[in-house]
């Protein structure tokens, strides 16, 4: 596996792959250790590093990568719904249920939104609670920062 560190306006971000696609991507990273099996490879993240922060800086809406999260069947079925959801909209869990044919499994969702190993990647912050923001594994003032961002929440 490799891996890069890169500085963003979210602090610093740690982004891991490999030859099949990115695998994790972890905000506010200056804490979070080096892979333990992982080769460090700047140039290899470059369109990585390019993409997220085009993203932040309010000029991409959409990225391009290879993504491979892993992750169980039913967490790969959800973070493929969250890549649907576009940007500047917002789904309830309970939407994201009902559209996967899951009534009532609104908190499975949530658990598998916080699984997630890729976020702003796989948008799992567009995903908000039926009465506020809900959690967000970066903590709800990034979760409220990046739907400003995409103008589905007012400042």
């Amino acid at each position: 596996m490799r891996f890069t560190r890169f500085a963003s306006p979210l602090g610093e971000i740690l982004v891991c792959g490999d030859d099949q696609g990115l695998q994790r991507l972890v905000l506010a990273a200056e804490e979070a250790p080096d892979p333990p099996e992982g080769q460090r490879d700047d140039a290899a993240f470059d369109d990585v590093r390019e993409q997220v922060l085009g993203y932040l800086a309010g000029r991409r809406r959409h990225f391009s990568l290879e993504l491979a999260p892993g992750g169980s069947d039913f967490q790969r079925q959800v973070w493929a719904a969250l890549v649907r959801i576009p940007y500047g909209e917002t789904r309830t869990y309970g939407d994201l249920a009902r559209r996967l044919g899951r009534d009532g499994a609104a908190r499975a969702i949530g658990a598998a939104n916080g699984a997630n190993p890729l976020p702003l990647l796989i948008p799992c912050h567009r995903v908000v609670a039926a009465d506020g923001l809900g959690g967000y594994s970066g903590g709800t003032a990034l979760k409220q920062r990046l739907l400003v961002l995409e103008g589905s929440l007012p400042e």
